[in-house]
């Protein structure tokens, strides 16, 4: 099977996932391109989506599906979106396509993650794909001087402006052994937006393309957020 071929695969597997009546949450990128058109043949069946890029708004609404404003949910029960890498305990790298401060803010009202994405996508450490970090652009700079100390070698997104008007740096060459740990360091410099990792808000299930068929991959829950402090 070719990779497009995976991606269908996944996308339409993931229909299983969608709780008949619920206002659900979805991603951006090509793989989750073939999730919404599969979500159009149910789309009587839901609510309405809370979109993460602006893309994603434009095929859903495409398709006929209601499309809501994130502030306008308090929470939601799935979030489907693809990843350009995913580690055994369901930690990913995502934002290649730039939309990730969204992917991020969508997953966070979501109570389970449902990554959807072709064997590809499978390693055993996150960093071989570039890791993206949304930037406010008078930080890009600064910001790229604290990836480089890290050891990447970074490059500024060529005419690549984010939905929410920033920059986006790629970081090639990390080996990230600790993506809880890094997630939270990244995003705590000044001038960072969000960093790419998805280890707080990591996948509960990833249902993997193979030649074999959709494997699904279930993941033990992430650890609470070492950012946040303690209860008296």
């Amino acid at each position: 099977m070719t990779q497009d071929q995976l991606k269908a695969l996944v996308g339409h597997a993931a229909l299983e996932f969608v709780p008949e009546g619920a206002v659900i949450g979805v991603g951006t990128g090509s793989t989750v391109n073939h999730f919404i058109d599969a979500l159009a043949s149910i789309r009587s069946r839901i609510a309405g989506t809370v979109s993460s890029s602006e893309r994603s708004t434009q095929r859903l609404q495409a398709a006929g599906i209601e499309v809501l404003e994130a502030n306008a949910v308090a929470s939601l029960p799935v979030y489907i979106d693809g990843a350009d890498e995913i580690d055994a305990q369901g930690c990913m790298i995502k934002g290649g396509g730039g939309a990730l401060t969204r992917e991020k803010i969508v997953a966070d009202l979501a109570e389970r993650f449902i990554c959807i994405a072709d064997a590809s996508k499978q390693v055993a450490v996150l960093g071989a794909f570039p890791l993206p970090v949304e930037v406010i652009p008078m930080a890009a700079a600064q910001v790229a001087r604290r990836l480089q100390a890290l050891g990447a070698r970074v490059v500024r997104r060529s005419g690549f402006v984010t939905d929410n008007g920033c920059h986006i740096l790629d970081a090639h060459g990390l080996s990230i052994a600790d993506p809880l740990a890094m997630e939270c360091r990244i995003n705590q410099w000044p001038g960072v937006v969000t960093v790419g990792l998805f280890a707080r808000n990591r996948a509960s299930v990833c249902l993997l393309g193979t030649a074999q068929g959709v494997q699904t991959l279930h993941f033990a829950a992430a650890p609470a957020d070492r950012t946040e402090p303690k209860s008296a």
